[in-house]
């Protein structure tokens, strides 16, 4: 198992981002998903990486920059078959060190509120993230968490 920096053009990112997408619109209503799509993260202040196994995709994450302090998580995900088996603890150390490395002093993130996301609130309250107001474009919506941690 190795963590990649992705340039999100091989077919097996990609579908894997599809079903990320599907799965979000699934269990968050329209107006609240906030899952970036593939032209979102190709952005230049998103560094998106991808825990692989051979050629096989086990998860995925990406840092976006908001400020020369602040930068947001994005697309954590783990994929289905491997959950629970501390493939988003290894990712999420890695994208904490490397957001360290680049300077930033503080790490956000947007999570749902609804059950479906309690593991991945209770993932990111174990790294020391706490609760906070939306930042950043996002406004107060009840089928959103925020989360912050200082760095």
């Amino acid at each position: 198992m190795k963590i990649i920096v992705d340039d999100l053009l091989g077919p097996e990112i990609i579908n894997f981002l599809e079903e990320h997408v599907e799965e979000m619109r699934a269990v968050t209503p329209l107006e609240s998903k906030h899952a970036l799509d593939l032209e979102g993260l190709r952005k230049p202040e998103v560094t998106f990486w991808t825990v692989v196994d051979g050629q096989t995709v086990l998860g995925c994450g990406a840092l976006k920059r908001l400020d020369a302090e602040h930068a947001e998580i994005k697309s954590m995900r783990t994929a289905p078959a491997h959950k629970r088996s501390g493939i988003a603890s290894h990712l999420l150390t890695h994208i904490i060190s490397e957001a360290r490395k680049a300077g930033y002093s503080r790490l956000s993130l947007e999570t749902g509120s609804f059950e479906f996301f309690e593991p991945a609130r209770r993932l990111y309250q174990k790294f020391g993230f706490t609760y906070c107001s939306p930042f950043a474009d996002y406004t107060e919506d009840p089928n959103s968490v925020f989360m912050t941690k200082v760095l």
